[in-house]
């Protein structure tokens, strides 16, 4: 899948909340870039084809559009603002 990014990814381990529709969940970035993110869910779930995500270190919210989804990870590309 790396093959078709334009920017390399960084592998880490943070912790992140995604949120939209009036819910948010936490769960953990595994890689992350300044186009996109890894995205680890603690349980499968159906997601929007667009959310907002907020890394719990900068509090920065980023407009998402998932890309994939696989059991519980999905895969996002953030939206130019």
């Amino acid at each position: 899948m790396s093959d078709r990014r334009k920017i390399d990814r960084s592998e880490v381990d943070l912790a992140a909340y995604i949120f939209g529709d009036g819910g948010s969940r936490r769960c953990r970035v595994f890689n992350i870039s300044e186009d996109g993110a890894g995205i680890e869910l603690s349980t499968k779930l159906h997601m929007a084809p667009t959310f907002k995500m907020m890394l719990e270190t900068d509090r920065i919210i980023r407009d998402c559009r998932l890309v994939w989804s696989s059991d519980t990870r999905i895969g996002v590309v953030f939206k130019a603002n």
